[in-house]
C-alpha cells in the first residue's frame, strides 16, 4: 500500500538555472497552470513513495526522494532524450549521497555540477533534524562528501527541520531560500545570503510568504523578462487576496522584482494543480513552462498555459 511521503548508472550532470496583474511593486504575471498529471508509472510506484521532484536545468533529468527498498528517503533520478520523451526508469544515486536509514531528500541541482539537498545524518556537524548540504560531482561522476551549510548562529541550518534548499545567483548576491521550524516553532520560508567566502550567513523569516500556519518547501526561478517567482506550499486559511484554498498543504506563487524582496502577495495557484490532498515541494523547469510537486505519494507535473 502507497504511504503518502513525508519530506521528513552514468554520471549526473547537474546546472541550475497568465495574466498581467498590477501590483504594489509593478507588473508581473501570475502563471496560469493546466491540469497536473501523474509523471510516469516508472516513477510513480504502487509499492513506495515518491516526491521532492526538480528538474534540471537542461530539462533532461528529474531527481526526486522516494522511500522505496525500505529507506526512510533516498533520492533518485530520472532521465529522457529530450523534453518531449518519457521519462526513463530511474537510479538511485550513490553514497555518499545517500547513506543507509537515514532520510535524503529535497534534492537541488546548481551550477558547478554541484547538488544541494537535505539529510538527516547523525554526522559530525550535524545541527538538528534534516540539515542542508552540498556535494560537488567530479567529471567522472563521483561525488564528493557532502559539506554541511552551517549551523546557526552562523549558518543557515538550526536544531529544527530545514527543508528544500533553492539557490537564486544575481548580479548582487547569490540567495538561498528554504523552510525551517528552527526559528518560530512551525514551519516559515527563510532566506540566507551567501558571504564573500562561499558560506552561508543565518537564515531570516521571510515575512511576506510565512503565516503562523505551515509555509514550506520553496522554489525560486529567475523570469526571463526581469523579475524572480516563488512557488512553496502552506496550509494557510483562505482570503480574498490568496484566494481559495483546497486543503492540506496547496501551493502558492509570489513575484519579486529583486532579491531578496519585497514579494507580492502570495497567490494560491487554482485547482488544476491543488485539491483536498498535500502538493507539496513545487519546482519550477529553468524555462518556466514546467512545475512539478508531490500529491500524497506521487510526483505530478502540470504545464504553464
Amino acid at each position: 500500500m502507497k504511504r503518502s511521503f513525508a519530506a521528513g548508472a552514468g554520471a549526473l550532470t547537474v546546472w541550475l538555472m497568465g495574466t498581467g496583474v498590477a501590483g504594489a511593486h509593478g507588473w508581473f504575471d501570475f502563471p496560469s497552470w493546466g491540469p497536473a498529471v501523474p509523471v510516469s508509472d516508472l516513477i510513480n510506484l504502487k509499492t513506495s513513495a515518491e516526491g521532492c521532484p526538480i528538474e534540471t536545468a537542461d530539462g533532461l533529468s528529474l531527481l526526486f526522494a522516494s522511500n522505496q527498498g525500505g529507506e526512510p528517503n533516498d533520492i533518485w533520478a530520472s532521465d529522457r532524450t529530450s523534453v518531449a520523451a518519457p521519462w526513463q526508469a530511474p537510479r538511485r544515486l550513490e553514497a555518499p549521497i545517500n547513506m543507509p536509514a537515514v532520510a535524503d531528500f529535497c534534492p537541488t541541482p546548481i551550477r558547478g555540477r554541484s547538488l544541494m539537498f537535505v539529510s538527516t545524518r547523525a554526522v559530525a556537524g550535524a545541527c538538528g533534524d534534516g540539515d542542508m548540504y552540498i556535494a560537488r560531482q567530479s567529471p567522472a561522476g563521483g561525488w564528493s562528501e557532502p559539506v554541511n551549510l552551517g549551523c546557526a548562529p552562523l549558518g543557515p541550518n538550526t536544531a529544527g527541520a530545514e527543508r528544500s534548499p533553492s539557490l537564486a545567483e544575481t548580479s548582487y548576491g547569490t540567495f538561498l531560500f528554504y523552510s525551517t521550524n528552527g526559528t518560530t516553532g512551525h514551519q516559515d520560508i527563510h532566506v540566507s545570503r551567501m558571504r564573500a567566502d562561499g558560506t552561508f550567513g543565518p537564515g531570516k523569516v521571510v515575512e511576506a510568504l510565512s503565516t503562523l500556519g505551515e509555509d514550506l518547501m520553496p522554489n525560486v526561478r529567475e523570469r526571463e523578462f526581469g523579475g524572480f517567482e516563488i512557488v512553496f506550499s502552506s496550509n494557510r486559511p483562505s482570503s480574498p487576496s490568496s484566494g481559495h484554498a483546497e486543503g492540506g498543504q496547496d501551493v502558492y506563487t509570489s513575484f519579486a522584482w529583486f532579491l531578496p524582496g519585497p514579494w507580492s502577495p502570495p497567490v494560491n495557484v487554482g485547482t488544476n494543480v491543488n485539491t483536498g490532498g498535500n502538493e507539496q515541494r513545487a519546482t519550477l523547469s529553468a524555462d518556466g513552462k514546467r512545475m512539478y510537486f508531490g500529491r500524497d505519494g506521487d510526483i505530478f507535473v502540470s504545464q504553464r498555459r
